[in-house]
């Protein structure tokens, strides 16, 4: 046999005997071994991957009772037959095929690989200064509770509930958490009926732009705002209306009044976090009502304030059903579960389920029941306690740090949130900055794509603070502030 097969990944995250079985599940798969032929002993095995003979037998008794195995009495493993049954053929003439091939580009009725997005580093853990947005401290997250969550979510007492088809249906319990544990923080009281878990804030967007717009309707956003609703939304409709967002957020004025949709971040504005003022809300209600315009309210940032209550929710003061309401798990759990809903009118809600079933029939079931459990033993709160308290803290000492090497550039935000909008000099390209900053291990974000239309502004850029110690903000700013200063001088 040849030993140069056999080389275990330098995953520290995974067991000794769990990569063993990988090395030789892809051998066997990928036709490296072929059907019948012998493994090393297990001591031969274990001399050439230096591990413990023990774990290198129990990963041959593994692969036996998968049947990637056999166990010959007195003779020693194989790879079984029935494997080379199971592997589909290969054509020779695929070569051929590809000369057949369809012309792709003129088939394409839209074309989103066209449409920029951020693109956030993969390594952004190995910078020492990340002032990454929309990423979360792993030390603040209890992980032990949530493995229990999931242990139990996974357990045979609740298996009928991850393991059916549940077609269009939702957990009853995660419902059941958001309409009396989330809902009410914000002032909004809801029915089972009226709720809708999506796969994340964004995919409750592309639900509602794909039931609702057509390319006749007129869509009002907030600019600078959050480009992939732009994005999303321009594949319905060429009719997006920018409106220049200023201290307090959206204003309210008669460009809303021949829109069919308007989009708003009312608690914390995507990026420059202004929240925007009661009496504004109260206007943005009425003017839908006179107007016969719905609003979509994205209450992204709905956990983190630091100063107070915060203000109620545009759906809480809502009597004429005119907002949806779109809100996210992921901002406060982690962003890689993509669990999030929306709450509107029951007619609607109707209609976006029917239409989430055709798209991915339900979010995955024991992720839902794993939440579900999460909430219900107070995990989440004492989260939100607890990121509170250390957003609270880095926010204080981003502002602290801003006011001292980067004076009147960024203004705080009313409440919170978890980030910075930061204005630099006017001669300043952001992208230019971001590129040079990162030589010096400091991550920012640009702000060019949170502006609409053709000529942006270029000196604008986002500093999150929900991944970075502490301790590393204010040295952080100081080698960003020397940047600039070097870029503007």
């Amino acid at each position: 046999m040849r030993e140069s097969l056999f080389h275990l990944s330098q995953d520290r995250h995974t067991s000794i005997q769990s990569r063993i079985r990988e090395m030789l599940v892809s051998a066997i798969l990928d036709g490296r071994m072929t059907s019948g032929e012998a493994l090393p002993s297990s001591r031969r095995m274990a001399q050439v991957l230096g591990v413990s003979r023990n774990t290198v037998v129990l990963a041959y008794q593994e692969l036996v009772a998968d049947g990637y195995l056999v166990a010959r009495e007195r003779s020693g493993f194989y790879v079984n037959d029935e494997i080379d049954a199971a592997r589909p053929t290969r054509d020779d003439d695929d070569a051929a095929h590809v000369k057949a091939a369809p012309d792709w580009a003129s088939r394409f009725r839209v074309r989103p690989g066209e449409l920029e997005s951020f693109e956030k580093p993969l390594d952004w853990q190995e910078f020492p200064y990340p002032f990454i947005y929309g990423q979360v401290d792993q030390a603040l997250f209890p992980i032990a509770a949530w493995r229990e969550c999931n242990r139990q979510a996974l357990g045979r007492k609740w298996m009928d509930v991850w393991t059916r088809d549940n077609r269009s249906t939702d957990d009853p319990m995660l419902v059941s958490q958001i309409k009396s544990r989330i809902l009410p923080r914000r002032g909004i009281h809801a029915d089972d009926d009226e709720i809708l878990i999506t796969m994340g804030a964004q995919s409750a967007l592309y639900i509602i732009a794909s039931l609702l717009v057509t390319p006749e309707h007129r869509v009002a956003t907030e600019d600078p705002g959050y480009p992939d609703l732009r994005h999303i939304f321009q594949l319905r409709t060429p009719h997006i209306r920018p409106i220049p967002v200023d201290e307090a957020g959206l204003p309210i004025d008669d460009r809303l009044a021949d829109c069919d949709y308007v989009y708003v971040t009312p608690s914390h504005q995507c990026p420059t976090t202004a929240t925007l003022p009661m009496e504004r809300r109260q206007a943005l209600l009425a003017r839908a009502t006179e107007h016969d315009f719905v609003i979509i309210e994205d209450d992204y940032e709905f956990e983190t304030n630091y100063l107070g209550a915060p203000t109620p929710a545009l759906k809480s003061l809502d009597h004429n059903d005119r907002v949806v309401y779109i809100g996210s798990l992921s901002k406060t759990l982690f962003p890689g579960l993509r669990l999030g809903f929306m709450v509107g009118p029951r007619e609607m809600i109707r209609e976006a389920r029917a239409l989430r079933r055709l798209m991915l029939r339900h979010p995955p079931t024991n992720n839902q029941r794993t939440a579900a459990l999460f909430l219900a033993l107070g995990h989440h709160d004492s989260l939100i306690h607890r990121i509170n308290r250390a957003y609270k803290e880095r926010w204080q000492r981003l502002g602290e740090a801003l006011e001292r090497h980067l004076p009147d550039a960024a203004r705080p935000s009313t409440f919170g949130g978890t980030s910075f909008w930061v204005r630099g000099p006017e001669r300043l390209d952001s992208e230019v900055l971001a590129e040079a900053a990162r030589a010096e291990g400091v991550l920012i974000e640009p702000g060019r794509l949170m502006f609409a239309g053709d000529d942006p502004p270029r000196n604008y850029f986002r500093l999150g603070f929900s991944s970075i110690p502490v301790e590393r903000i204010e040295p952080g700013v100081e080698i960003l502030a020397g940047v600039i200063g070097k870029l503007s001088a």
